[in-house]
Order: C-alpha cells, then structure tokens, then sequence
C-alpha cells in the first residue's frame, strides 16, 4: 500500500476517530496514527483519553455508584427494601473495563468498514505534511498527505505542591483504578472532573473533601444554578472548600498529609488517597518538528482560525490541543467540519451551541450565556425558571431537586441561554442546544406541546415563565 494520503489523523480520540471516518466516507484516502498501548503494551487501542480513562469509564463509575446510593439510601421510602447492600469494586471495575474494551474495539470495526487504516505508533509532523511515526520498537517510517489533521486531545495538569505518588497521589486517570474505597479521600479542584470523581467514591463510602482555590463555585457557569448544585453536593456530604488553596502533600504513615490555607488560615488535611483534578493541558509531547510551521499560543494551544486551520497550508487541529471548551463532542463536530472542508463544502460549528455537562446527581448542563455574562455586556434580558419541585414525573422517580432556567432577549425575546440542574439535565440541555441553534425564542417553546408526565415538561413551564405565562408555578408579580 502506498504511503501517500490525501488524509492523515494524528490521534483516535471522539476528534481524531470521527474525522478519519468522515474523512474516508467522503472518498478521501485516510489513515489515522494512535500510539495507545494495551495493558500488556503488545497491541493499539484507539478511542483516545475520552473513551479509555475519560468520559466512558467515568461515567460507568458514576452510574453504577449512583445505584448504589439509591438501593442504600433511597429505596426503603419507595417500598422497596434492600438491606446489607454491599459493592464488590474489583466487580465494578471489571464492568467499567469491559464496556471500555467494548467501545474501544468498536471504532477498530468502524475504521475497517470505512476503509480507514489505523498506523500504530507515534505520530511526529514534519514540514510539508510529513507525518514521521515511530513504532513501539523505536523505529520510523514517514508518510505523507495532502492534509495533516492533529487531533493529540489533551493529559491532565500535574501541580508542584502535590507531585504523583504511586498508590495515594493520583490523577484523574488514577482515580478510575482503586480498588477499594478509600476511607478517607482529598480531591484538589472543584471542577467538572473533581466533583465527578469525589461524588463517585462519596457514594461508595468515602469521606469526600474537596479542596478549591477559588472563592467562587463553578465560576463559569449560572451563579444561581451553581448556589444550588453546591447546597445539594454538600447535603449529600461532599465537603467542599472554597478558598482552599495547597501548599503541599507529603506522604507520612501511609496517609496523604495534605496543607492548605484558607479564610481561617493555614490548615491540614490527612487522607488515604489524593486526586489532583485541576484541568488539562494540550498534549503537544514531541508532535511538532521545529519546520512544521505549526504555531502555539500563549498557553500552548496549537492556534487556529474559526474553521481549525492552522498558520501551515493543509494541516488543521481540534479538539482539546486547540481554544474553546475541552469537550469530546466539541471535539467531535469540529473532526466532521474539518474533514468536510478538505473534501470541498464549507461547513461551520456553532461554538454558541456547544452544551457543557458535569455528570453528579443532581446533573447540571448549560449551553449559552449566562446571567453573570448578560450583565457584564449590559445586555437587557429576561428569566423563566421552573423548579423539579413542581414537576410530577420528577416527583415520581424521587428526584425532584433542582430547576430549569431559561434566558432571553429582553427585546426579541430570543434565547441567550439554557440552564438546568437536576435530573437527566444532561439530555434535557439538547434540548435548549436545539431551539437556540434554530434561533428560537421562548415563546416558540411555550407554545410547543411536551409530553405529561415528563421532565421536559419543566422545560416547557420555564419558557412560560419568561414571559410570565407558567401554569404549575407562581408568577413573578408584575410592576403596577
């Protein structure tokens, strides 16, 4: 087989993966580069950080310890009574393992039916779309391609105070490989990943502390969806710290001796295990030859223009090693939108569209702007908000915690921005994804018919409640 393509994929991640197959469905000759190892380090394994120790295992986690919590804590008011429910962890993960190798040998069969072909090794760009790639015994071969799209996804941030310590200081990746709950465990980030991961082995047993440098939760998202979510996360027993800033963590007596200072000033945290969740870095480890003509920014992001070109002529970049949200669908829509324009259309992704989730119970999801953001702007708008409280299906299955939030135009009464905390918020976001891609106002909501009883009900009472209109919930009082 020839060594020459008209497309080569650096990375198999949601970015990589769904390029190289969009790439191949529209007659273009592909072939993608992974350098993922099995276990034993004999063969590839694509699907990159998302479905290998990302998305997929987390949520596994996540699912399987939320069921948990249900049969321990939730049944017995239901009627249903489930004593001395214990966990088997080596069970778990075997099941977390399981639906990864699924998925993983999945998009192996996706590349085979799509005529892709799958290079193993690391992947180096060279100048004039040379692709160098290094096999797992050191040795080289260089292919070339009329276009080089890079797609290395991102590792997580390591911290000084907190180096990686074998068996009790770990990453995000660590953390899906305990196997057994620790007794007591400090995460260090209160973001997406930290509070996934804590409430995880929170519901399994652990006495969860979270350790937050910031004074403010969740930062970027709806303050008043954010204030609720932290009262919930903390009356579930997650303790939380704001303003936590460490210092240090050394290991003493087989515990994690952790320092920190707060408002109340310097403090000390003893744990069994830590896990450092404070972000992602773009992973550019030996991917660029210093001819490449690829260019970084400032903090280390290969830069791009709106449609994933890079500053070299043919070679393009998404996902997480570009600007914008570290987000595998993200990721995933700019791979079909590249892989469309090289064959010849003239796509573009809607950044204003890209729903965000953190995956605890309560669920919160949002995509658009939020209340904070409009004020900034000193843009006129207007709010509808509906509470699960309210909402009978909610009430049904027990989880009626939460809200929907609608913003809108103060003037055209377009939508600015959809919010939810509660129950299933990361399917009941798609959506408000669609109504603001269509550029629908809340009234064309109102006046769309929702299925009873559903949750998606409560989506259908908060555009009401934008413009005053909510049935099951009262109305704000109009000024006289």
């Amino acid at each position: 087989m020839s060594d020459k393509y008209d497309v080569i994929v650096i990375g198999s991640g949601p970015g990589g993966y769904v390029a190289a197959i969009k790439a191949a469905q529209l007659g273009l000759k592909t072939a993608c580069v992974e350098s993922w190892s099995s276990a034993d380090g004999k063969s590839q394994v694509l699907g990159g950080t998302c479905l290998n120790v990302g998305c997929i295992p987390s949520k596994a986690l996540l699912e399987i310890s939320h069921k948990f919590e249900e049969a321990n804590h939730d049944y017995e008011m239901q009627g249903i009574i489930a004593k001395d429910v214990k966990i088997d962890v080596a069970k778990m993960m075997e099941r977390k393992s399981g639906i990864v190798k699924q998925l993983t040998g999945g998009i192996a069969g996706l590349f085979k039916a799509n005529g892709v072909t799958s290079i193993y090794g690391h992947g180096k760009l060279l100048a004039k779309r040379q692709v160098e790639v290094t096999d797992k015994d050191g040795k080289t071969k260089t292919y070339e391609a009329d276009n080089v799209i890079i797609a290395t996804g991102s590792k997580p941030i390591d911290i000084p105070p907190a180096p990686m310590t074998e068996g009790y200081i770990v990453d995000s990746e660590g953390a899906l490989e305990f196997d057994e709950v620790p007794k007591r465990l400090g995460v260090i980030g209160a973001g997406v990943i930290g509070l996934e991961l804590g409430s995880v082995w929170a519901r399994l047993g652990s006495e969860v502390t979270v350790l937050e440098a910031q004074d403010t939760f969740l930062p970027a998202i709806d303050q008043q969806i954010a204030k609720d979510a932290l009262k919930q996360f903390r009356k579930q027993g997650l303790d939380i710290v704001m303003g936590g800033r460490v210092t240090g963590a050394e290991i003493k007596r087989k515990l994690v001796n952790v320092s920190y200072e707060d408002s109340k000033g310097k403090q000390d945290l003893k744990v069994d295990k830590l896990i450092v969740a404070v972000g992602r870095r773009p992973y550019t480890d030996n991917l660029l030859a210093a001819d490449a003509g690829v260019n970084l920014d400032e903090r280390g992001f290969i830069f791009v223009d709106d449609q994933c070109k890079t500053e070299a002529p043919g070679v393009w970049a998404v996902g997480d090693v570009v600007r914008g949200p570290m987000l595998a669908h993200k990721a995933s829509e700019e791979g079909v939108m590249v892989a469309e324009r090289i064959a010849g259309q003239k796509p573009q992704v809607n950044y204003d569209c890209i729903p965000n989730v953190i995956y605890t119970s309560p669920e919160l999801a949002w995509v658009g702007k939020t209340e904070e953001q409009l004020k900034s702007e000193g843009e006129a708008y207007k709010v509808g908000v509906f509470p699960f409280a309210a909402n009978g299906r909610a009430m049904a299955a027990n989880s009626a915690s939460g809200m929907v939030k609608i913003i809108a135009d103060e003037k055209t009464d377009r939508i600015l921005g959809f919010h939810v905390v509660g129950p299933q918020a990361s399917e009941i976001v798609a959506q408000g994804v669609i109504a603001m891609e269509f550029g629908s106002s809340a009234e064309d909501l109102a006046l769309t018919c929702f299925a009873h009883p559903t949750l998606s009900e409560s989506v259908h009472e908060a555009a009401l409640a934008v413009n005053d209109g909510a049935i099951h919930v009262a109305n704000r009082r109009k000024k006289k």
